[in-house]
């Protein structure tokens, strides 16, 4: 049986550390589905628009050799995604272990047979602090 991945991101600010989980996510799977949040879904989400306009970041997705689709993330609800699409693993960054929402999700999903996967988070290197570089810089030049 093909093994169906998907995960999701906004994939603002595209680092090492969205490569690395992409890439890991693939070798896990014979397939993978990559969801792409909308820039509206992340201003509602996080109280702030991204960065790379969702056209651009959606190309970015498309154009990486271990991605299989690319889908629009236009809600956060796993649940109709998997309606949607019928994977059979979901790949999240381990920084979501053990919190409410992700032990919530993976009870539910654990009923239909998919399994979550928790794969490392790059402390090191982050969207939220490649923007506030971005901020403070701007913040500087009296933006």
């Amino acid at each position: 049986m093909k093994k169906v991945g998907y995960t999701t991101g906004v994939w603002d600010l595209f680092h090492v550390g969205h490569l690395n989980l992409l890439r890991r996510a693939r070798l896990e799977c014979d397939y993978l589905i990559v969801g792409v949040t909308t820039d509206e879904l992340s201003e509602a989400g996080k109280g702030r628009t991204p960065i790379i306009p969702f056209a651009e970041r959606l190309s970015i997705i498309e154009g990486l050799r271990w991605v299989d689709s690319v889908v629009p993330q236009v809600n956060y609800d796993k649940w109709e995604a998997w309606n949607n699409f019928k994977f059979n693993v979901m790949f999240v960054g381990d920084d979501w272990r053990n919190s409410a929402r992700w032990n919530g999700l993976e009870a539910k999903f654990q009923e239909v047979g998919v399994d979550i996967v928790y794969l490392p988070y790059t402390t090191h290197t982050s969207s939220s602090k490649l923007r506030g570089i971005l901020d403070r810089f701007e913040q500087a030049d009296g933006r």
